[in-house]
């Protein structure tokens, strides 16, 4: 007898990729039934379909996939039961105790071959010159049916001169060969919840439309790829399929983009990418993808990457291209120069939340051991400091709790500052389809966000709270609980420290932390504010799911604290479900953090001042540590500045675009003596450089990100660097060079030096990770396998801690002169700084950044749709183009910073969160109005990009680069 065996996360990988028809069933109580005499014990309410796969046992299908709820339209899996009448569909027919089937017989096949018979009769028999030809589901069934003949012929009605839609810029649709199966639609409403598709007309004349019968790119669609990875036939097939042909081998690796960790098999044709298809073993996205990692990977082979290493004594200097042990000694004769004239201090290195944990760990190593201080920072600063902050504090560990599955428990989802559709498109399709299921949904955000208009989607409460306000309104959701003795008290008691508790609830009870009295601070209505509080607190299980707009703010590590002071309160942590969850921007955020890139944390949080935590690294490094903090990335620019640091190694990081006050950023880079950066592209930042290592891009690399969900999972090579070295090897060399040895052969190597130095990391190597496919941490003995929920009995810290979170308005606040509020976030299409997605197809859907703003603040000062407006604020001033939204709130403008000339981080100010300094991106005063011309830093901007890509392009072409 076969015994039912549901692979787990990452386990028995090649039996996780394979289509089980059906998805897999969730029950306490078995089944043993019989397929072709074959004994199978499934859960009961699993498919005739999928219990027949399970026992090895495969029926033909066409409609059917594991990703999709059973359909039953092609009938081409009818099976025989023992006792009853017909041939019913195995995927609609659900297994049965004592279940007797048969999948093979004279009249199956009889049947079978028939409705193939009538599939192929309208259908083009152009197999050989098919971009599917070699992998196609229906030729494969004509091939397992014994399809010989087509009796009805070709020259009765047919759908052959079906116009072809090739509008999208990544896949065609071809509507001849298309079989109305559906599987399409189900998935754009199932998996992605879009609802894009649809099936128009009925009979022999259905079929596909997108939209209102538009092309691809004019619809709803998102171009995520999940209508084709699941077509069947080649009716919406990969544009690089059908230029370049079919794949020869696959890779697994893990994507790049941002904080979901979704696993991808990047499939080749020798050490060409051909396509990036979802792998369903995947355990942060279970075969799902959106259009940044299904389609937007043409920047890994685009001819503005950098090749060949370059110096010059001064940015004002053209480029000269040298070997790569001449550019390594060029750096590190100036690091060492620097440091003898300047000091020990007057050096430092920026960490990249894009590289791999194994990168990150190096740099940070080679700062601390090779430059001998602890100026090592990270870009993750400028996103989430104030979660490592504020969780640390509260529940003793700096990252969120939960699975991205565990959502699908969830009875209340709330959403804070966090737009998931646009920056975490796959996690935000898997939280509409619990939000389609019925769990209740909270948005507190200044706008009106896509996650609000959710097709089917039940009660939905929206607190449009103004910028700068999250405290106010955390905090007077924290006082209806409390006035309305909503606690979990058995939680409180149990896994809190009481005393601290008390403290609190009589801080949170006072009047002027009420709904009434933080009306008038926030802007939302007190009702709205204690129905919320109300459905988080009563309707139970609950969850709460932030992003920047929480940790962006001066008050960031406040509002994370007060976030973690809910759950307590309310007991909504240690199961499934619920949770504390900050979104993670970038790939590897919570990655770089783990690794120590914070002056004051070496890898694992340990702080560099406890002796006993700092003395193992002195150890196993061979040299002593400082004992005091760094410098943090504001803080070498104020010094660079000020003239007494001049010294910077920057590894896959644009600090020049993405950090606030550019103007600033600007000044302090050309005040530096030796940028060294080493990027894929020319960037803002490498535009300051005085040293150019090439980059290599995860397709390119070994090693492991860490997603929010601290999720470790492998990235493997799959093509060689593009420049010749790795970007750990590039860290080695200079580290060498610098007179500080490193000698890994392998990035396990450096996984395995980690988990040696590293609490919560012991567990964790490669071989683990081969046999698991991914490992959420902690893991060491406690936890061998790792562990997906946290605190699901005791908190690290002991007993939770409950934190007083006075809410304390932003210096930034709107004024006469500068009446308007500016907040910035992301869009779909594009990622990050956009060096990546820019360089794609990507800039179909947004080649500009634009300002959106209220009608009512835009007739008010005679700006219409597609205007070109001036935004000025304290800091400075740039232009974009208008777009009039009602989604927007009166007083408030939004904008996003994924392109270099719009100068979106010229506006925003240097204002930062109390404890991190993370920067206050989403409260900036400003003032609007109608220009006719580019700012007068966008156009210095322009001269200044200009020469330094002349400088780069003719270094290129003496080279024949």
């Amino acid at each position: 007898m076969i015994e039912y065996y549901q692979p787990q996360a990452g386990q028995n990988l090649a039996f996780a990729d394979i289509d089980l028809g059906t998805p897999a069933v969730n029950s306490d109580t078995t089944v043993t039934m019989s397929v072709d005499g074959v004994e199978v014990t499934v859960p009961a309410g699993t498919s005739v379909l999928r219990a027949a796969a399970l026992a090895g046992i495969q029926i033909p299908k066409l409609c059917a996939s594991d990703n999709l709820e059973s359909f039953g339209s092609c009938r081409l899996c009818a099976v025989q039961i023992e006792g009853r009448r017909g041939m019913p569909a195995s995927c609609t027919t659900p297994a049965e105790e004592g279940m007797k089937v048969t999948t093979q017989n004279d009249k199956l096949a009889t049947l079978r071959r028939n409705i193939m018979e009538l599939y192929i009769s309208d259908h083009p028999l152009d197999c050989l010159t098919c971009p599917a030809n070699g992998n196609c589901e229906l030729q494969d069934m004509a091939g397992v049916v014994g399809l010989r003949e087509v009796r009805y012929g070709f020259s009765g009605d047919n759908h052959l001169d079906a116009e072809k839609d090739h509008s999208n810029p990544y896949f065609s649709f071809d509507p001849s060969k298309c079989i109305v199966c559906s599987r399409c639609v189900r998935a754009c409403e199932e998996v992605q919840g879009t609802f894009a598709l649809t099936i128009q007309g009925r009979g022999f004349e259905s079929k596909v439309a997108a939209g209102q019968n538009e092309d691809f790119l004019a619809s709803d669609c998102v171009s995520c790829g999940a209508c084709v990875q699941t077509c069947p036939t080649s009716t919406l097939m990969e544009k690089s399929i059908i230029d370049q042909g079919q794949p020869d081998h696959s890779v697994v690796t893990t994507c790049a983009y941002c904080g979901v960790g979704c696993s991808f098999k990047a499939e080749m044709k020798g050490n060409q990418l051909v396509r990036m298809t979802p792998y369903k073993g995947g355990a942060a996205n279970h075969g799902h993808s959106c259009v940044k990692g299904r389609f937007a990977f043409g920047y890994a082979t685009h001819q503005d990457r950098l090749t060949t290493p370059m110096i010059r004594d001064s940015i004002d200097q053209p480029w000269k291209p040298v070997s790569w042990e001449d550019a390594i000694q060029f750096a590190a004769d100036r690091i060492k120069g620097i440091q003898a004239k300047y000091g020990r201090e007057s050096v430092g290195g920026i960490t990249s939340s894009r590289c791999t944990n194994e990168e990150t760990y190096l740099v940070q190593k080679l700062v601390r051991a090779a430059f001998g201080n602890n100026n090592t920072d990270t870009c993750a600063r400028v996103c989430h400091s104030p979660t490592g902050y504020g969780l640390k504090t509260t529940l003793g560990e700096s990252a969120g709790t939960q699975t991205f599955d565990s959502v699908m428990e969830s009875d209340v989802i709330m959403v804070i500052g966090a737009n998931p559709t646009d920056a975490h498109p796959v996690f935000g399709s898997l939280l509409r389809k619990r939000l389609r299921q019925g769990a209740k949904l909270i948005v507190a955000d200044p706008r009106h966000i896509d996650l609000l208009k959710t097709p089917h989607l039940g009660e939905a409460i929206h607190l449009p709270l103004r910028p700068g306000t999250n405290v106010a309104l955390v905090n007077a959701m924290g006082h209806v609980i409390v006035t309305e003795n909503l606690e979990n008290q058995a939680f409180i008691q149990n896994r809190c420290d009481t005393a601290l508790y008390s403290k609190w609830r009589e801080f949170i009870a006072q009047e002027r932390n009420s709904p009434e009295a933080s009306e008038s601070i926030t802007g939302v209505p007190a009702a709205q504010v204690r129905k919320a509080a109300r459905v988080y607190a009563q309707k139970g299980n609950s969850a709460i799911y932030y992003g920047l707009g929480v940790t962006e703010h001066s008050q960031g590590s406040t509002m994370v604290m007060g976030i973690a002071n809910l759950a307590m309160a309310t007991g909504n942590i240690g199961r499934d479900g619920v949770g504390v969850n900050p979104l993670r921007g970038q790939n590897n955020v919570q990655g770089s953090c783990d690794m120590g890139s914070f002056p004051h944390e070496l890898p694992g949080y340990q702080h560099v001042g406890v002796d006993e935590l700092r003395k193992n690294f002195e150890q196993a490094w061979g040299v002593d540590i400082d004992n005091e903090p760094g410098l943090r990335i504001p803080n070498m620019f104020d010094a660079a500045i000020e003239g007494t640091f001049k010294g910077l190694y920057v590894q896959g990081e644009d600090i020049a675009q993405s950090d606030p006050n550019t103007q600033h950023v600007q000044k302090a880079l050309s005040s530096l003596e030796c940028l060294i950066v080493q990027d894929l592209f020319l960037n803002e930042t490498a535009k300051y450089a005085h040293v150019l290592l090439p980059g290599s891009s995860f397709l390119e690399k070994d090693g492991t990100f860490t997603n929010a969900e601290r999720r470790i999972s492998r990235v493997r090579r799959v093509m060689p660097p593009v420049a010749g070295k790795q970007d750990w090897e590039v860290t080695q060399d200079l580290s060498n060079a610098l007179g500080y040895p490193m000698n890994y052969g392998h990035p396990s190597e450096i996984m395995d030096e980690i988990s040696r130095l590293t609490p919560t990391f012991t567990g964790v190597n490669y071989q683990r990770l081969e046999q698991l496919g991914s490992i959420q941490w902690p893991c060491n003995d406690d936890h061998p396998v790792g562990t997906p929920i946290m605190h699901v009995e005791d908190f690290p810290i002991g007993k939770g801690r409950f934190v007083l979170t006075e809410y304390v308005p932003t210096e930034e606040r709107s004024t006469r002169r500068f009446p308007l509020l500016l907040t910035t976030g992301r869009i779909l299409s594009q990622y990050n700084v956009g060096a990546q997605t820019r360089r794609t197809d990507n800039q179909i859907w947004h080649d500009e950044d634009v300002l959106e703003l209220h009608p009512h603040d835009a007739e008010e000062r005679g700006i219409r749709h597609g205007d070109w407006v001036g935004i000025t604020s304290r800091a400075g001033d740039t232009v974009m183009r208008a777009v009039v939204s009602s989604r927007m709130q009166p007083g408030v403008v939004y904008t996003t910073f994924h392109h270099p000339g719009s100068g979106a981080n010229v506006i925003t100010t240097d204002n930062s969160d109390w404890a991190t300094n993370c920067p206050e991106y989403k409260v900036t005063a400003v003032q609007v109005e109608r220009v006719t011309q580019p700012s007068n830093w966008q156009q210095r901007h322009q001269e200044f990009d200009q020469q330094q890509r002349h400088f780069l392009n003719s270094t290129t072409a003496e080279t024949g680069g």
